[in-house]
């Protein structure tokens, strides 16, 4: 009984009362009614794609609609290839064909929110990337209709991780908040990385753990990440994201 008690006061602590906190912050703010008021236009932080001749890759999340924003981020991925003078995004949304391109802006907002830039490469490294970015977008197993769950997953975030996954030398992990991020089939419990520098373990998105340089150390459960990152000191928390030392983790 103790330990369970003790696991109790670790979830209230940190998942239940950041979360509520996060919830009271975004209940207080100002939110579009719907998507067709919200401002789904450009944000204006990428470079005009005509003016940049070299090619590249951008990650990319936004905060959801209404309160759900409060706990969660939307992601994609852009990329452009070297000479061209257009942007081609890719999302995996929950309505129709879910993988979409091009169906927003590149760097759009999402439900009014504008987007941050996760990750970006540029130049030659940018276009050895983007043919295995494509591969892995083709690859992805739950990209027919239907094969959209928005929580645990697979959702727009568990589409993101999975190219992350399968393009490492993008060398990121996305936000805490990109709920769906640590979804897995059920029976693919656990990830290593290729070069066994991340290891996560997964019960279908619902509950997991998550060790590595890009995760620092992760508790997480439904969908809601607490965690400490060592090599970039910070502090991870539901609703709030990561607070702590910007940058790529220290070498």
């Amino acid at each position: 009984m103790p330990r369970l008690k003790k696991f109790v006061f670790f979830v209230l602590l940190c998942f239940v009362a950041p979360a509520l906190a996060s919830l009271a912050v975004r209940a207080a703010s100002s939110q579009p009614g719907s998507w067709r008021a919200a401002d789904w236009s450009s944000a204006g932080i990428l470079p005009d794609a005509d003016t940049e001749p070299n090619a590249a890759v951008y990650v990319m999340a936004a905060r959801t609609g209404g309160l759900k924003g409060a706990l969660a981020v939307h992601s994609w991925i852009v990329t452009k290839a070297a000479g061209t003078a257009r942007y081609t995004r890719y999302d995996k949304v929950g309505w129709g064909s879910p993988i979409r391109t091009n169906a927003y802006a590149a760097d759009g907002r999402w439900y009014s929110n504008a987007p941050q830039v996760l990750a970006e490469v540029h130049g030659a490294e940018a276009s050895r990337l983007i043919p295995q970015i494509e591969a892995a977008i083709q690859a992805y197993p739950f990209s027919n209709r239907g094969d959209y769950t928005i929580w645990p997953g697979p959702n727009s975030n568990s589409f993101v991780a999975h190219v992350l996954r399968q393009v490492p030398d993008l060398e990121l992990a996305l936000p805490p908040e990109a709920i769906g991020r640590d979804f897995r089939a059920f029976g693919d419990f656990v990830t290593l990385s290729s070069d066994w520098r991340n290891l996560e373990l997964s019960l279908g998105g619902y509950a997991g753990l998550a060790i590595g340089t890009l995760y620092g150390i992760e508790v997480r459960l439904g969908g809601l990440v607490f965690g400490v990152d060592i090599t970039r000191p910070g502090i991870k928390l539901p609703g709030f994201g990561r607070i702590g030392v910007q940058g790529k983790p220290f070498s």
